[in-house]
């Protein structure tokens, strides 16, 4: 008899060798085979489980998250991430690109609403639906949060579902700011990618605008 599989969707975080997508897992197999130094395996959240902040991404990036086993550490949306986090007091200590850099987060902590490398980056969506209980059982481990920031609309997407929410009353747009209740604010921003900033859909200081929205509303 076949043993039963167990539930890793019950926790906050993703076993780094997860089994739950299938093409997921292939392309896992894949970078492995390709890189078998790298980290290659679903990205926890980094960060403190008391903070007010929650910012949601995307998915690791190939050649950042997944290489280094950190959220946004090692590729470009990291470099602009976590200077701008550094710059409004949300982490402190030097990024370097690695994760043993002694980077640290204050009053904040990093996920993203896939947490397995997808191929071109785009999750589809029943790997998003998929991923979605491990965000739902983290963010239940973060009794002070008060402001969640959305990089980008998958990621907004993901954060309303995930609390429940119908996504009509609360439109993405960058530098939106939404009452969800309980308290709690959704800011949305897009995503700090070097595609997006390359192109000039975000700039550094519309990214430090959102930051300086958030601090404002948690000051």
């Amino acid at each position: 008899m076949a043993k039963p599989r167990e539930d890793v969707s019950a926790t906050p975080e993703a076993p780094p060798k997860c089994p739950l997508c299938p093409r997921l897992v292939a392309f896992r197999h894949q970078n492995e085979a390709a890189e078998p130094g790298w980290y290659n395996g679903a990205v926890a959240s980094f960060g403190r489980t008391d903070a007010r902040l929650l910012i949601v991404g995307l998915a690791p990036g190939r050649n950042g998250a997944n290489r280094t086993g950190r959220p946004f550490t090692g590729d470009y949306a990291g470099d602009l991430l976590y200077a701008t986090l550094s710059e409004f007091g949300f982490a402190r200590g030097s990024y370097a690109a690695r994760p043993d850099d002694g980077l640290e987060l204050d009053d904040a902590m990093i996920s993203n609403s896939v947490r397995c490398v997808p191929p071109e980056n785009k999750p589809t969506p029943a790997e998003i639906a998929t991923c979605r209980p491990f965000l739902a059982a983290r963010i239940a481990t973060l009794p002070r949060l008060k402001v969640l920031l959305a990089l980008g609309r998958i990621a907004h997407d993901q954060a309303l579902v995930t609390l429940k929410l119908k996504k009509a009353p609360y439109r993405f747009a960058h530098g939106a700011r939404h009452d969800i209740g309980d308290g709690r604010m959704l800011f949305d921003s897009y995503h700090c990618s070097r595609y997006n900033t390359n192109t000039g859909r975000l700039t550094a200081d519309m990214f430090r605008a959102v930051f300086s929205d958030i601090r404002r509303a948690l000051d």
